[in-house]
């Protein structure tokens, strides 16, 4: 189902994919979206199952729903480690470039809430909303202060922009990024030069690796499937990983499987191992911690 990134758009859609009676939706996307899915409560009103929804806001997961399930690390802890990389960098200024939406907004205290820890970061703020122009007046704004990195928090597009405007206004320090925004969407937008070297949090290992089992395995499923490709990101690595979780849960619901008896699965597997990258929901709807930075080179690539 194609929701437009509009919540009122993927309301619509849910409303014709439930004559199908679906178990489950697999990795919804946006964050205002899933908000919408809450506060309309409408996992009460239809009974299917969401599997990995995306992004990570913390909004969204306490308390979240027992029929919500999040296999990616959040945004908290994906924030967490941009701040521990930041002190590994001996960063001790740093500015948060947020848009004017739920994960923006979130993201900012949470990055506060880490920067408090030994040694302390200074953090300063600047909200935006998603067009070119206020963007654009943020960056110089903060290329006129005195912060050693940026932070930008937002929908992909957002932070794709975010990275433009800042390199545009001559901002030369390290920029960080949370994990939904494609590498390649910043080099497009940005252009390579200005990509490069920006900071990107992974909530799953490098799709491009061999260290793994799973890494192996990701890539022998992809060969088989398309020959032809030989360059993989981390949303194909995620629809792999996810679409396995689905089939463990599936395993373990038994003859009748439902949205209740799926969760139920889900839960009882205890901690499920893809070949080294583990999902456990036995204590909560959220599977995974793992959390990684990867870093743009050529051609929009990463370098873990």
């Amino acid at each position: 189902m194609d929701d437009k990134y509009s919540p009122d758009e993927f309301v619509r859609q849910l409303e014709l994919a439930m004559e199908r009676k679906p178990v489950a939706l697999l990795s919804p996307v946006g964050s205002a979206t899933m908000q919408k899915v809450l506060q309309d409560k409408l996992l009460d009103k239809h009974d299917v199952l969401i599997l990995n929804a995306v992004p990570g806001a913390e909004v969204l997961r306490a308390p979240g729903h027992a029929r919500l399930f999040h296999v990616r690390a959040g945004d908290r802890q994906q924030l967490e480690k941009i701040v521990q990389h930041a002190r590994t960098l001996g960063i001790s200024r740093l500015h948060v470039l947020h848009q004017n939406i739920p994960i923006g907004t979130s993201g900012l205290e949470m990055v506060k809430a880490a920067a408090q820890g030994a040694p302390a970061i200074d953090v300063g703020a600047t909200e935006s909303g998603p067009e070119e122009a206020p963007i654009a007046a943020a960056a110089k704004a903060i290329a006129a202060g005195n912060s050693q990195s940026v932070v930008a928090i937002g929908s992909p597009k957002f932070m794709a922009d975010a990275v433009t405007q800042l390199r545009r206004a001559n901002v030369t320090q390290q920029i960080f990024a949370l994990s939904y925004v494609p590498p390649g969407l910043i080099a497009r937008l940005a252009g390579e030069d200005a990509a490069r070297g920006v900071g990107i949090a992974q909530t799953y290992p490098n799709p491009m690796g061999s260290t793994l089992p799973l890494q192996r395995e990701f890539a022998a499923a992809m060969k088989a499937l398309d020959p032809a490709l030989n360059q993989y990101s981390g949303f194909h690595l995620e629809g792999y990983i996810v679409a396995r979780v689905l089939v463990e849960g599936l395993r373990r619901s038994g003859n009748d499987v439902r949205p209740e008896t799926l969760a139920r699965g889900l839960r009882a597997a205890g901690e499920m191992d893809f070949g080294g990258y583990r999902v456990n929901f036995s204590k909560e709807n959220t599977g995974s911690g793992f959390v990684d930075i990867g870093v743009v080179t050529s051609g929009g690539r990463l370098r873990y």
